[in-house]
């Protein structure tokens, strides 16, 4: 029987082989200008433009070569990009590389000693940035008791936080246009769309009122004035009137 150390001299060799061989790959890539990368793809991408997804992945000289681009971006862990999960990078050809970018899902924010921390659709903080994304609508007027990177948004209470929740979901639902979700003392819920306020009043659910103003806000929009539109006591099918701002 061979001893311990004869397989140990085996598998030493066939890790120096193995060794060789990969220089001998990256040799022939570099040294091969057939291999170089001409073409980025970039799909998935809703936060960042094309550029600002490459200029975050291809990051090391030796990028230039679709192949070690690859095998970097399989084997080492790429720089964290706020908002991305995760960056799946694939060869199409030796080309040519395709960047599929994972998003996480964000609906609202809330603002914090000059942080804008962003939340998932379960209410869970998945980002913190200095900056304010336009499409995401900021929720105020309300005290938290806990807003902790990657843990569950703490509210006054677990009913409150339903509605912030069902709120978000809404506006993602619809493609509504909302710049904040404003809260008073009473716990009235108004959404702020550019110059137009729209007062939802409290309610048990919001789905009703929320639903009509895909047909509103655009009608509404087109008259480029301040507006207040009353939806408190919103029955559907009536007719909704908005009162002039000076």
């Amino acid at each position: 029987m061979r001893g311990r150390s004869e397989y140990k001299r085996i598998w030493k060799f066939l890790g120096v082989l193995v060794g060789i061989c990969l220089l001998l790959l990256v040799f022939l890539i570099v040294f091969s200008g057939s291999s170089r990368l001409e073409t980025i793809t970039v799909e998935g991408n809703t936060y960042y433009t094309d550029q600002e997804i490459i200029d975050r992945v291809v990051t090391e000289p030796t990028d230039q070569f679709t192949l070690l681009l690859y095998l970097r971006c399989r084997y080492r862990e790429i720089e964290r990009i706020p908002f991305v999960e995760y960056v799946d990078v694939k060869m199409e050809d030796k080309n040519t590389a395709v960047l599929t970018v994972y998003e996480k899902i964000i609906t609202g924010c809330v603002r914090i000693m000059g942080s804008y921390l962003y939340f998932d659709k379960d209410g869970i903080v998945v980002e913190s940035s200095s900056e304010k994304r336009e499409e995401i609508p900021i929720v105020t007027g309300l005290d938290f008791d806990s807003l902790v990177l990657y843990e569950e948004l703490k509210v006054q209470n677990e009913e409150l936080f339903t509605t912030i929740l069902n709120l978000t979901r809404l506006i993602d639902k619809y493609e509504l246009d909302v710049d904040e979700i404003s809260f008073n003392s009473a716990l009235e819920v108004d959404f702020v769309c550019g110059d137009i306020r729209v007062k939802l009043g409290k309610k048990e659910m919001y789905d009703e009122p929320v639903a009509a103003l895909v047909n509103i806000l655009p009608e509404a929009d087109k008259l480029g004035k301040k507006m207040v539109i009353d939806m408190t006591d919103y029955k559907p099918g009536e007719r909704i009137i908005g009162t002039y701002e000076e």
